[in-house]
């Protein structure tokens, strides 16, 4: 059944940001909730999609999103979010039940996670199931597929594998890590998904989807290494590395931050691999079979080296960070303000002086004392920060809502503004601002004027102490990075 009226909830997330556009390929019409619509004004179907302002957490915006809606798909996940996360993903669960029962809807679906019956899980996985079962008793037929380690470019999963194989010359790991798991390709999840748009019927209830491959943890590390080029990586079992422990380490090692890596690694307390393939009668596997392991990796290595990268994990907001944007003027309001501004004016053109600014981060730094920057972003990763190990998502372009290493796109202007809101650890909320000007020189040539400025809006003591403490290497950082971004703009070069 074509022509759908679909709903999708968690556009902005990794798999969200997938389906989205491939409902619209199969002819459906496609509905997107997001709290912040700006974030997905650059996505490149985002002129083919309603997009909707709304909370899940509001059950009016809820209500207004669902109707006329006849597919829901409830793909919001808090991984990594901070606060009472399996609270808040039951009740916007609960919202979603009550609003598509209400509306009536003629189907919901929702991606949870592979699970053992009968055993105490983690409160990640618990989490899940607690929204799958509240989807299931809306009245409404639900599908709850339910995947392992989902492997695809940008996944969370597919770089903490990569990083902790290319990294380590041995894994050293726990006992635990002997259990067996059942990977998916992210295109195999994805068919799963679209096709189950078109079920008809009373379909209702929950359904294992995996791969072809059944491994050990070894076995997934070497798998990437064989296809990366890479020798096997030996495993060493320790037995007092625990869930915690290793979180710690793979947040020292690999872009994912200790609060994504903590639940994708108590998801390895288990077997999580298909106990039954009730979905093959109800949703066909993908024409030519499903993806195995090593073709998944395959498939997500090249993506990563063309820079090819769809959607990421990085997408998702950082435990604990501010989301509030820059106040228009925060001392009007009362607040105390921190600001460090610095201004050229160079005969590089405005288009030459915005590509270098747009491009500033990930992979080409950011102009200005890289031991500082590694320093300061290897402090936020020991306090379980997101570091500077994120990069960005491309290494040209910006669209808001992308990953900066420790910042995050809060607005962009092409040709003339960018704002970063930061994400790591600090006792208050800080910004970093970037403009370019086109102006006309004394020699009467077109130049550009640029403007940098860093902003802070501490909170409490600590905040001022943390401000103050820093102002002699903000001298240097910033002064260094305003006159290297003009100089490599006036010379062209990247």
């Amino acid at each position: 059944m074509s022509g759908r009226r679909i709903l999708v909830t968690g556009a902005t997330g990794y798999v969200g940001g997938r389906l989205a556009p491939r409902l619209v390929e199969a002819g459906h019409s496609v509905r997107v909730l997001a709290r912040d619509p700006g974030r997905l004004r650059d996505a490149a179907w985002a002129d083919d999609v309603e997009i909707v302002k709304g909370d899940l957490e509001v059950p009016d915006e809820v209500r207004r999103a669902v109707e006329g809606i006849d597919v829901v798909y409830h793909l919001v996940h808090a991984m990594g979010a901070g606060g009472d996360f399996a609270k808040a993903e039951l009740l916007q669960a609960q919202h979603v039940a009550a609003a598509a029962r209400q509306a009536g809807v003629q189907r919901i679906v929702y991606l949870s996670g592979l699970h053992p019956e009968g055993e105490r899980l983690s409160k990640h996985l618990a989490s899940r199931v607690a929204v799958g079962e509240a989807l299931l008793g809306s009245g409404v037929p639900t599908i709850v597929l339910e995947a392992g380690i989902v492997i695809g470019s940008g996944s969370a999963s597919f770089e903490m594998i990569r990083h902790l194989t290319e990294v380590l010359p041995y894994m050293p790991a726990p006992r635990w890590v002997r259990n067996f798991v059942q990977p998916i390709a992210v295109r195999d999840v994805l068919h799963y998904l679209v096709e189950a748009a078109a079920v008809s019927g009373d379909v209702h209830g929950t359904f294992d989807i995996g791969g072809p491959d059944v491994l050990r943890y070894g076995q997934v590390m070497n798998g990437y290494a064989v296809e990366a080029g890479l020798p096997q990586r030996p495993i060493a079992p320790l037995p007092v590395l625990t869930p915690w422990l290793a979180s710690q380490w793979v947040n020292l090692v690999t872009p994912v931050p200790r609060a994504i890596a903590m639940p994708l690694i108590g998801s390895l307390l288990h077997d999580c691999v298909v106990e039954e393939r009730r979905i093959d009668a109800i949703i066909p596997p993908p024409e030519g079979g499903l993806t195995g392991y090593r073709g998944a990796v395959r498939l997500a290595i090249a993506r990563e080296r063309s820079g090819d990268i769809e959607s990421s994990w990085r997408s998702a907001s950082a435990a604990g960070a501010p989301s509030d944007p820059l106040p228009s003027d925060p001392r009007w309001s009362g607040s105390t303000v921190f600001e460090d501004a610095r201004e050229r004016t160079t005969d590089a053109s405005p288009e030459a002086l915005w590509t270098v600014v747009e491009a500033i981060g990930g992979a080409r730094g950011w102009y200005s004392v890289p031991l500082l920057w590694s320093l300061r972003g290897l402090a936020d990763r020991i306090v379980g920060g997101v570091g500077l190990r994120r990069g960005r998502r491309d290494p040209d372009r910006l669209r808001e809502g992308d990953t900066v290493d420790w910042w995050r796109v809060e607005r962009i202007e092409r040709g003339r503004m960018l704002r970063l809101r930061a994400e790591m650890k600090v006792p208050g909320r800080a910004w970093i601002e970037f403009s370019v000007e086109p102006v006309q020189l004394d020699s009467g040539e077109q130049g550009s004027h640029y403007r940098q400025r860093a902003i802070f809006l501490p909170s409490g003591l600590s905040g001022r102490l943390y401000w103050w403490s820093l102002v002699p290497a903000h001298q240097v950082i910033f002064e260094v990075m305003a006159s290297r971004i003009v100089t490599v703009a006036k010379s062209g070069s990247r």
